[in-house]
């Protein structure tokens, strides 16, 4: 009895080091990482950009300006130190990026380690966070070019960089702004270096460097500073107006300014006009489209009225940003998500239409993909009375006027969210009007209109067979309420359509027959293998049975 409770205790005790186990697994399962994909990680960026920026302007004018060092001693303690807590929990939550291995995201912990290792982001991290600060008890506190391993975190600068312009909705101009900050950045440790040459140098030695700071009007903090920030703007660009150097140390460093500063022009001149390029591109295409159309024109003698209502549908398009080919931006995206986004923009007004409203978000789907952007002119017909009807329009934005014969004479006025020709395009049986437009729909101003054609209809409906028979209902009650249907005829069985539908039968029934003969060969060929096999294992059975007998008999005649 003993033993047995003994035994239960041990397995007790073992069933809770297994749940235990398992709750740690759980656990490392579930371990806290950072998808580099989300809001999140860019806002840790942000956040990380600040003191990296900090320390790549502080440090330096901390380190060539003593008086900037020591009266403001404490804040640049509280500052550093923050800037050090973020520098550290940014290499944690580093070595918790996940990345995508084979399309998915890597969550384990170790192999994330290990990938973080492997970069070299690693080696700038762990150089960053370096404590040099402990030199200071040797050197003293007023030291902060002890410091300069902080700025190995650069690279956390440049990706704040890099995602920010991947998402403003102002590439350009903030490209623009992130290469003045350059060579503002550049211009700043230019001046801080040239104020450290001067001071090893000795002020006012000789006209090149900085003044001699025994003078009040050099001595100023804010004097030392501009003066040298004036300095290194008028090297660095190339404009002169400064004093010779005279020792050769000063030549060579005038020299490596002049070399940097004909890098900074070729650098501002290429990026600025290829950014002005790139902005002017839009308009230039647009242009270039304008003109071959005026060419066209004059060579072909159109009349002054209709070339100007032309020029003037041009400067429409471009003042309501109209340009845009939807099918050329589009292009480049996944089937996917070209219809996320053409769902996403026009769902919504194809819901308004009523024939249209409780049907198959599949089908609705299959339709927003075929509407097609139109613009009108004033005074344009979009459909007159007796047309063949082989669209429905949505009225996006503007007014359509429902006119009479003479085209004066005004019924009502369409405006955003209306619709018409839904009933034209389905075709249904019985209408009076047949699929001819009852009406004179002319437009008021311009307007933007969204176009489905019947053929696109019909080869959506093709794939929802119910669909088409509640759209057509739906058309024939509206035409039976407007009393615009002939029942007698909508009733009649039409000839064609029972033809078809014998048609359809026939076909679905030779494939039957044909699955059916295939299926049955099928059945015959696994019968003859099944009887193959059974014959090969009578066979073996008897091949055993015989070599025992064998057996049996040679050991009676050794006995």
């Amino acid at each position: 009895m003993k033993d047995d409770k003994q035994d239960e205790g041990k397995k007790h005790k073992d069933d809770k080091k297994d749940d235990k186990a398992d709750n740690q697994k759980i656990k490392i399962k579930d371990s806290w990482i950072m998808d580099p994909a989300t809001d999140l990680y860019y806002y840790w960026i942000i956040i990380v950009a600040v003191p990296a920026f900090y320390n790549l302007m502080m440090l330096v004018t901390r380190s060539c300006f003593n008086e900037l060092q020591k009266d403001y001693s404490m804040l640049w303690l509280a500052l550093d130190y923050t800037s050090d807590v973020i520098y550290y929990i940014d290499t944690f939550i580093r070595s918790r990026t996940g990345f995508l291995e084979q399309g998915l995201l890597v969550k384990d912990s170790k192999k994330l380690w290990e990938h973080y290792k492997k970069t070299p982001q690693f080696k700038c991290d762990l150089i960053s966070i370096i404590p040099t600060d402990l030199l200071m008890v040797q050197f003293g506190i007023d030291s902060p070019e002890l410091r300069f391993n902080r700025l190995f975190k650069m690279p956390r600068l440049f990706e704040f960089f890099y995602r920010t312009e991947t998402r403003t909705n102002f590439p350009n101009i903030f490209r623009i702004g992130n290469l003045v900050l350059y060579i503002l950045i550049i211009i700043h440790w230019n001046a801080c270096i040239f104020f450290a040459i001067s001071k090893t140098l000795g002020f006012g030695t000789d006209a090149w460097v900085y003044p001699n700071i025994s003078d009040p009007k050099y001595g100023r903090l804010s004097r030392k500073y501009t003066y040298c920030l004036y300095w290194s703007t008028l090297t660095l660009t190339t404009i002169g107006e400064t004093p010779p150097p005279v020792r050769d140390v000063e030549y060579l460093f005038v020299v490596a300014d002049f070399l940097i500063g004909v890098l900074i022009f070729a650098t501002i001149v290429g990026n600025v006009g290829a950014m002005i390029s790139n902005m002017n591109a839009s308009r230039a295409l647009f242009q270039a489209k304008i003109d071959s159309i005026k060419q066209y024109m004059q060579f072909r003698k159109v009349n002054k009225d209709l070339e100007a209502s032309v020029v003037k549908w041009f400067d429409y398009l471009w003042r309501e940003d109209k340009t845009c080919n939807e099918k050329e931006v589009l292009k480049y995206l996944p089937d996917k998500l070209k219809a996320e986004i053409a769902i996403s923009v026009h769902l919504e007004t194809l819901r308004k239409v009523r024939i249209f409203q409780d049907c198959e978000a599949g089908l609705l789907i299959e339709l927003v993909l075929k509407l097609q952007p139109k613009v009108f002119s004033p005074g344009d017909y979009i459909c007159k009375k007796g047309d063949i009807g082989r669209e429905m329009y949505i009225i996006k934005e503007g007014n359509l006027a429902v006119v009479a014969d003479d085209g004066v004479t005004q019924f009502v006025v369409l405006s955003d969210g209306a619709y018409f020709g839904e009933i034209s395009v389905l075709g249904i049986k019985g209408s009076k009007a047949g699929n001819r437009r009852t009406a004179n729909i002319r437009s008021v101003g311009y307007s933007d209109l969204f176009a489905l054609s019947k053929d696109d209809l019909m080869e959506a409906l093709i794939e929802y067979p119910e669909a088409k028979t509640v759209l057509e209902e739906k058309g024939r009650a509206i035409l039976m309420k407007d009393g615009l249907i002939d029942e007698t005829v909508a009733n009649q069985a039409d000839a064609k359509d029972l033809e078809d539908k014998v048609t359809i039968m026939e076909t679905k029934l030779e494939m039957m027959q044909a699955k059916l003969t295939h299926i049955s060969a099928e059945w015959a060929a696994s019968q003859g293998r099944v009887k193959q096999k059974i014959f090969n294992m009578e066979a073996r059975v008897k091949t055993l049975w015989l070599d025992e007998q064998l057996e049996e008999l040679e050991n009676k005649k050794d006995q």
